[in-house]
């Protein structure tokens, strides 16, 4: 058996934030560990929750194990465990605290109206954005417990969610013109979302998020000559529920960047508010008509569509190792790695580019440990070496939940790894650099994989097609076809 254990911290950011993966592993690893039975609430059995009580207690000492059993590649009659154990731990005012931060990032909410968790007994519930964050996180982990899997299967699942593109040091969104535009398009949705009710305060306002916002219809006159208006709360609750983001200050900013592309105005523009977004019940919005066409909802321009068309044409007769600078463009390109993101997952395969970028994250933290100076560096070194075993059993080891499509030496090579036995402090660093290597090389693979078959299906798909504009030029003309490792 092989152990390799770590413990984690919250990370925060600069404004006080925690990181959304850390705090959305957190909150993952908070509701595996919960039974999520009925409980009773006004004379009803509500299915799949949970108490205050019992989330402040579990938060208190969380652990989380991953393990994969295999073959010894040089003794296939024995059979190896490789395990990584992460533990999370804070004091009881701290994981209530936490607990209340799931609740602001909407994934989870009261049964009862609830609002805080000074109630031991109050019930709560994952949302219908808590269910797809824990499904994710089952399916990279390979975590199958029944409990679970019976939440994921039931119908409060909406199995969508925008998942946001971040800056891995700093966790910001990325919010450039083109990622801004692709989010737009989800908010408003292909066609009007037309509600007959005003915006309500409901907990179940935005539980299906291929839907646009609520939009509520009225007579266009000379002085509002648009039909639909939503409010500035309507939109940061969509986003809200809709995306990854996990603090309201961001869907605020989001909102912020729809006014100043002048993608949505307001209705009453008086007092400077066409400069600022408010996000009340009170201040409404309309779309523009330069963000009908960004939604696609009115055609654009003929010398837009014969532009496309001619892409297309140059598209099409392009070299095929062209491809591999394309690959290296969107990935880098956090607007096409959204959308690249988003076919990856309609066609069943987005753990390509959830472990080539998580290997770019490893890579970070491997440099970082190697180049620790002091009495921290053993400590160090355990650790990335932890992470290592939990890449491995997540998307490398045979049978493991996001197993990859790699050369089958190279996997046999990493398993010979994986399996052997650390020692004393230098061969634990040894380990260590031999690990990157591998790694590297199952990266390089997993980037000429996608760049002969994914990208070149993803770049002709009608749905995205269009929202591609100039990435042969950018291909073309900023980066030379290369490694991934020599990318970075």
């Amino acid at each position: 058996k092989m152990h390799q254990t770590s413990s984690r911290l919250l990370r925060m950011t600069d404004d006080e934030r925690p990181f959304t993966r850390d705090f959305k592993d957190l909150f993952s690893t908070l509701m595996v560990s919960l039974p999520l039975t009925p409980h009773r609430v006004r004379f009803r059995m509500i299915e799949f929750t949970f108490t205050s009580d019992e989330a402040i207690t579990n938060l208190g000492s969380l652990k989380f194990s991953q393990s994969n059993r295999m073959p010894d590649p040089k003794d296939p009659s024995r059979v190896v465990t490789t395990t990584t154990t992460t533990t999370f731990s804070m004091a009881k005012e701290m994981a209530r605290s936490v607990c209340q931060k799931f609740l602001e990032a909407k994934f989870i909410e009261s049964v009862e109206g609830k609002f805080d968790f000074q109630n031991k007994g109050s019930v709560w519930q994952m949302t219908p954005k808590g269910i797809h964050i824990l499904e994710r996180f089952c399916s990279r982990n390979g975590i199958q417990s029944a409990h679970v899997k019976a939440v994921i299967d039931s119908s409060r699942n909406a199995h969508q969610l925008v998942i946001l593109e971040r800056d891995t040091e700093t966790d910001k969104l990325h919010h450039d013109e083109q990622t801004v535009e692709i989010i737009f398009r989800r908010f408003v949705g292909a066609s009007v979302n037309e509600t007959v009710a005003s915006d309500s305060d409901s907990i179940h306002e935005f539980n299906k998020c291929d839907l646009g916002v609520r939009m509520l219809k009225h007579k266009p006159s000379q002085a509002r000559p648009y039909e639909y208006v939503f409010t500035g709360k309507a939109t940061v609750d969509w986003l809200m529920d809709c995306c990854t983001m996990v603090d309201r200050r961001e869907g605020v900013e989001i909102g912020q960047l729809f006014l100043d592309l002048r993608l949505i105005a307001p209705v009453n523009q008086s007092s400077g508010s066409e400069a600022k977004f408010v996000p009340t019940k009170q201040v409404q919005y309309y779309v523009t008509l330069h963000g009908e066409q960004v939604a696609g909802w009115s055609v654009l321009d003929e010398a837009s569509l014969a532009n496309d068309a001619n892409a297309n044409k140059a598209r099409d007769g392009a070299a095929r190792d062209s491809n591999s600078n394309r690959t290296n463009v969107i990935i880098r390109n956090p607007s096409w790695r959204l959308l690249y993101r988003e076919f990856l997952k309609e066609t069943m395969c987005e753990e390509n580019l959830s472990f080539y970028l998580e290997v770019q994250e490893f890579n970070n933290q491997y440099k970082a440990a190697v180049n620790t100076t002091g009495d921290h560096k053993i400590e160090t070194i355990r650790e990335t070496l932890a992470a290592a075993y939990g890449l491995y059993n997540a998307f490398l080891a045979p049978g493991s939940p996001n197993e990859l499509n790699i050369d089958h030496g190279l996997r046999t090579q990493l398993a010979t790894r994986m399996t052997r036995a650390v020692g004393d402090d230098s061969a634990m660093m040894q380990s260590l650099v031999e690990v990157a290597v591998l790694f590297e090389k199952a990266q390089n693979s997993i980037f000429k994989l996608m760049s002969s078959d994914s990208v070149p299906k993803f770049i002709k798909h009608p749905k995205y097609a269009s929202q591609l504009r100039g990435l042969d030029a950018v291909a073309g003309n900023t980066f030379p076809a290369q490694s991934p490792g020599g990318s970075r």
